[in-house]
Order: structure tokens, then sequence, then C-alpha cells
């Protein structure tokens, strides 16, 4: 089940007050590499821990696949970051999002588009059921 964060989440207020940061000083247009790197600096200046393009596994039948998702970032351990430059964000990215979310084992993400004039953001809880 996916639903907003608490708030209280200063972890994920972070994250999307750096991304705020970025588009303040770059605003739209640029491609989503460009604002990766722009935030990775951000990160690093607001000392937010991160991993940048963190492989994530995908299973089968607890089988693991050849192939693998690639997160953009994932911040303080438990936050999957992803990035987009787009018009708007739509179902597909949130999808992808959720794909990351079952994959990983994390419960927390942020979907961050620079794509528009003002930054967008979406915020998930992925809430993992015993199987």
């Amino acid at each position: 089940m996916l639903k907003n964060i608490d708030k209280k989440d200063t972890e994920t207020y972070a994250i999307i007050g750096a991304a705020m940061t970025v588009h303040k000083e770059m605003g739209c247009g640029f491609l989503e590499a460009v604002y990766q790197e722009a935030l990775e600096k951000e990160l690093q200046i607001q000392a937010i821990p991160y991993n940048r393009e963190v492989e994530l596994p995908v299973y089968y039948r607890d089988i693991r696949l050849k192939a693998y998702y690639k997160a953009d970032f994932i911040c303080f351990g438990t936050v999957i970051v992803e990035l987009k430059a787009l018009p708007n964000i739509s179902g597909n990215e949130e999808a992808q999002v959720i794909n990351y979310l079952k994959a990983s084992g994390k419960n927390k993400a942020l979907l961050i588009n620079f794509g528009s004039q003002q930054v967008q953001y979406k915020r998930f809880v992925y809430n993992l059921r015993e199987k």
C-alpha cells in the first residue's frame, strides 16, 4: 500500500529542501544528468548522507535476475531518490519508483522532477507485507 509520508519525516524534508535549492539556483531546462550532479553537490554541502546510482537487484521466485534497477540516490541509507527532468511526472514515473521500492526492500522514496517551472516531488511509503 502506498501513502504519503508523515510530515514529521525530517529526512525526506531535508532531501526536498536540497532539491529546491538546486532548482532555485538552476531553474528548469537542463538534462537529468546535470540535476543529478548538482543535487549531489548540494547533498554534500548540506551533509546529507547518500550513495549515488545504486544498483537494486530484481528477483523472480527468489532467483536473482541479471536485470537490475539503478536508483539515482539512496539518502540516509533508507530513502530512494529518483530524479526526472520532464514537463510533468506521470503514472509511469510513479510506477518506476514503486518498483524500486519493491526491488530494494526499502519503504521510503522520493520522485523529484526538475523539468517544470517549480520543482515537483512526490513522497512514497511502501508497506512491505510478510509472504
